[in-house]
């Protein structure tokens, strides 16, 4: 039997001024099999009917269920600083008009 003792080393995070900029998503669609989670985000941009897959994540169910706690626990300290997040259906409509007018062309 293997002894598990030894102290975990640091890994090395590379981050690339491309992949830093970031992208927005304003949805999020999740879907899973057996062996894994898909997280597939979108930007839905307003009075434009079709949306576009920004980016797709594969993870595993127990690397999923370790972003749900750790997404869980900075949630929880955004809260605490800056008061209770609102959630609702009537938060977000589809076809999102953002407000604004009506574009016409």
């Amino acid at each position: 039997m293997e002894n598990n003792n030894e102290t975990p080393q640091p890994i090395s995070i590379e981050l690339s001024e491309n992949i830093a900029e970031g992208t927005y998503s304003n949805l999020a669609v999740i879907t899973h099999s057996t062996s894994e989670f898909v997280l597939d985000f979108i930007r839905v941009m307003p009075n434009v009917p079709k949306a576009k897959v920004q980016s797709r994540i594969i993870m595993t169910p127990q690397h999923a269920k370790r972003l749900m706690k750790a997404l869980q626990e900075n949630i929880s300290k955004f809260e605490a600083q800056n008061g209770v997040i609102k959630e609702g259906v009537s938060d977000v409509q589809f076809p999102m008009t953002f407000g604004g007018p009506q574009g016409q062309a």
